[in-house]
């Protein structure tokens, strides 16, 4: 077991399956010259050329383009949207060209893309460059949504999304980009669709994925050690198509249930798995479910304010507290 960054992973994911398979290949703004804006695919140009590791123009719309019809011609394309934030610029190729192909087809044709979007809150973006996005995708039918949390999900995530026949969105948040975690050398498959039950507990469920899952590893700590309070924490790391029977599991089991992310709590994940909860098993829940997400506010370029309109520790300690009662 190596401990390697989360950018590093997801180079080796890359790696590994353009060595498998000759028909992947990405392309993005200055994948070749520059090596990703990130690092996360520097070294691929050296060693695939740049037939299968291309620069574009600054034109989201046209790589969502190329990269559908590319798929449709029977390559396996990773494209990069440099930030999360410029999905809207390419939003009807995503919309209605990227999720729909394969119903509107019949299913007579696949459409093996994955589109790769480094989103959240990191180093005063500001409010152009910090969003995350991921529950706009999860209204629209037609798309796998996957968001790692850690270097091993990172690269078993990416690797089954270049696998899978359906169009992929690869959430990366820019904050993990650096962080250092252990990976198995090899082969590393993580099944999309499959959340993880990351920390045992028997008090209270909390869901979370992405960075925001650090923080509230850290609050199950805080909670423990200061509350006695024994926290179950469950890694979604798939938003579409969701594990909700690992959540109801976990909810019949703690009889509380707090869901925290990242994203705008206004519209956000949390409120659907909420839903759902309540649809379908109201009757386990001894305490109202609390949802913890940022503020209904573009994000600041100042870092105090930056840090007040994200969740935080302490937001997460102070939500299972209040879900105790």
């Amino acid at each position: 077991m190596r401990n390697i960054s989360f950018a590093e992973a997801t180079l080796e994911a890359m790696q590994e399956e353009m060595r498998r398979d000759g028909r992947v290949f990405v392309m993005g703004e200055d994948i070749a010259s520059q090596g990703g804006i990130f690092g996360q695919f520097k070294g691929l140009a050296e060693e695939f050329g740049r037939e299968r590791v291309r620069d574009t123009p600054i034109s989201e719309t046209a790589i969502v383009g190329a990269g559908i019809g590319a798929a449709l011609a029977g390559t396996i394309p990773v494209i990069d949207m440099h930030f999360a934030d410029f999905i809207g610029v390419a939003m009807d190729e995503v919309l209605n060209q990227m999720a729909k192909i394969r119903y509107m087809f019949g299913g007579q044709a696949t459409l093996p893309l994955v589109l790769r979007a480094p989103d959240g809150v990191t180093r005063s973006a500001a409010a152009q460059h910090s969003q995350s996005l991921e529950a706009m995708f999860l209204h629209i039918p037609g798309l796998k949504v996957v968001v790692p949390a850690n270097p091993a999900d990172a690269k078993g995530l990416l690797k089954a999304a270049i696998r899978d026949p359906n169009p992929v969105i690869y959430f990366e948040h820019k904050d993990l980009f650096r962080q250092k975690g252990p990976v198995p050398a090899g082969e590393v498959l993580t099944p999309i669709g499959q959340a993880a039950v990351v920390r045992a507990g028997r008090d209270v469920t909390i869901v979370s994925y992405s960075a925001m899952l650090g923080k509230v590893q850290k609050a199950a700590e805080i909670l423990a050690a200061e509350h006695q309070i024994d926290a179950e924490v469950i890694d979604l790391r798939t938003i579409v198509p969701m594990d909700m029977e690992t959540i109801y599991t976990s909810v019949k089991k703690t009889k509380r249930l707090v869901i925290a992310h990242e994203a705008v709590k206004v519209g956000g994940v949390g409120g659907e798995i909420a839903a759902a909860v309540s649809e379908h098993i109201l009757e386990y829940l001894d305490a109202p479910i609390i949802r913890v997400g940022a503020a209904y506010t573009p994000v600041p370029f100042s870092p105090p304010l930056e840090k007040r309109v994200i969740p935080q520790v302490e937001d997460v300690v102070h939500a299972v507290l209040s879900a105790r009662w």
